[in-house]
């Protein structure tokens, strides 16, 4: 599926369209992704700031889904594991970007090349507007080059 197509789809996905989560930008070829929660009354906590379990939805699928296109089909790629530290109140629109370099794409395939999993931290910090940092996310993938591809 095209990443254009993908963007589109996310937006209408009833966790992120229902919390006010939205996908701005997805690039073609899937190594950057940058993400908008819009703070509004049904998704403020008791004291009117961003709810925690939706600044961390923000962030959930990002790093597993731009792993995964950029791997290819011949990789296995999951979330493994997740922190969320929180550093400040969220009382305004936040936001959260998503850079999957080149450099990153082969250091997974070359920790991967000998089929065993690979474990690897990802950070983002989800910030205001202008720059304040409300939350710091960590994901762990799971990376691992699928038996058929070893064969191959």
């Amino acid at each position: 599926m095209r990443a254009r197509t993908f963007r589109h789809l996310l937006n209408f996905w009833p966790p992120f369209l229902c919390n006010g989560i939205r996908v701005l930008e997805l690039s073609d070829d899937w190594s950057r992704a940058h993400v908008v929660l819009r703070l509004r009354p049904w998704n403020r906590n008791y004291v009117r700031s961003q709810f925690g379990g939706n600044l961390f939805a923000m962030t959930d699928p990002f790093w597993m889904l731009l792993a995964m296109h950029r791997l290819g089909s011949d990789y296995y790629v999951w979330d493994k594991a997740a922190a969320i530290d929180f550093v400040a109140p969220g009382r305004e629109d936040v936001h959260a970007s998503f850079h999957l370099t080149e450099a990153l794409v082969d250091e997974l395939r070359t920790a991967a090349a000998d089929g065993g999993k690979v474990l690897r931290w990802f950070e983002t910090d989800v910030a205001t507007a202008s720059g304040e940092v409300v939350a710091r996310v960590r994901k762990q993938l799971y990376v691992r080059l699928k038996p058929q591809a070893r064969q191959s």
